[in-house]
């Protein structure tokens, strides 16, 4: 059975405009204590077995060289050498991610980056409040590939203020020429608490569609396949971390805000900082959240996580009995479609993909 290890390292030197994850900027000094605290917390775990490892952020590439080493000792330690999981993912930033700390972390293991790009324009860049330019990912991309690194991730971002169709596309096609493995183009969603929010900014809905219809096309030209809602592959560089949550698989999170799914059951860690290291040092769970999905809920879930990929889902006689209904509607108003004997997002539903989701998520609507 595969499962995921995840850690969250949420420090960041600055906190994006459009960022609404558990992430903290100017923090640097606590995190040696946070990692003694990821130290604390991985030992609850010591020995289950792990598939997939994914250090996330906030920006993993922020941390020391001492502090990279600290944290791949708390990984050998309680789960396994980093070298032995099927795809040992880590997330970077341009900006922080040197040809040193390359350099160690294929020593140590890592076989898989993942890349903030956004945008190769300089002016999209500073609306979204990153403190990387263009030359700066060229460099440390090209590093990246200089020290051992086969595959590599970059995320995009569709549907930026003063951003064009045409802007856009240059930087799909600047991207391209590269040839990373994989491709994570995400429309720009706004959302409460971040500073567009606050700014009162607004997507042009119309015009971001436009654009990610236009990354379906130039990308499947160009010989990626589309197998989720955001995420593109050379053959057989689907990533295998995130697979595993969409096929509703187990994972274990460690860190602020990271949730683990275990024997049925969820469980998410307090996101504050300050309050998840003071619980990690005093012996007490950082635990605020846990809930074990039964019946229609965890079946809706399945299905939800499920159509995110564009393979499609071969209903199980429990599905279709709890879900005829909906999947039936949807089949109907051309959001959903099927061939043989799967299910899958239409063309339409991948960009109206949340009212199909919602079908599929408490409280249920009576069709």
């Amino acid at each position: 059975m595969m499962r995921g290890l995840y850690i969250h390292i949420p420090f960041c030197k600055k906190k994006c405009n459009y960022c609404d994850f558990a992430s903290f900027a100017g923090q640097e000094k606590r995190i040696d204590d946070y990692l003694g605290a990821l130290a604390h917390e991985a030992a609850l775990y010591k020995g289950v077995a792990c598939s997939t490892l994914y250090v996330g952020g906030g920006t993993p590439s922020l941390l020391a060289e001492h502090q990279l080493r600290r944290l791949h000792k708390i990984i050998c330690k309680n789960f396994a050498l980093v070298s032995s999981f099927l795809e040992s993912t880590f997330e970077a930033n341009p900006e922080s991610l040197t040809p040193s700390k390359i350099a160690l972390l294929r020593q140590m293991g890592f076989n898989r980056l993942s890349m903030g790009l956004q945008s190769f324009n300089e002016a999209e860049l500073k609306v979204l409040g990153r403190i990387h330019n263009a030359a700066q990912f060229l460099q440390a991309y090209q590093a990246a590939r200089a020290g051992g690194f086969e595959n590599i991730n970059v995320d995009l971002i569709a549907g930026l203020p003063t951003q064009t169709q045409d802007s856009f596309l240059q930087s799909l096609h600047r991207l391209i020429a590269l040839r990373p493995e994989h491709i994570s183009v995400y429309g720009l969603q706004i959302e409460e608490g971040t500073p567009f929010f606050e700014q009162g900014v607004v997507c042009d809905q119309l015009l971001m569609r436009a654009m990610l219809e236009q990354a379906d096309d130039v990308l499947s030209r160009a010989g990626y396949e589309h197998y989720e809602i955001s995420n593109y592959a050379l053959p057989g560089k689907r990533a295998k971390h995130n697979t595993n949550y969409w096929q509703n698989g187990e994972y274990v999170g460690l860190g602020s805000a990271a949730a683990s799914y275990r024997n049925g059951t969820r469980r998410q860690n307090t996101s504050s900082l300050a309050e998840y290291i003071d619980c990690m040092e005093s012996g007490k769970t950082p635990i605020v959240f846990s809930e074990q999905l039964t019946g229609k809920a965890k079946q809706g879930e399945t299905l939800m996580l499920a159509f995110r990929q564009l393979d499609g889902v071969e209903l199980t006689p429990l599905q279709k009995q709890m879900f005829g209904a909906e999947i039936e509607k949807h089949l109907q108003n051309g959001l959903l479609t099927q061939a043989d004997k799967k299910v899958k997002l239409s063309k339409e539903g991948l960009y109206l993909a949340n009212e199909v989701m919602r079908s599929f998520v408490a409280p249920f609507e009576e069709i």
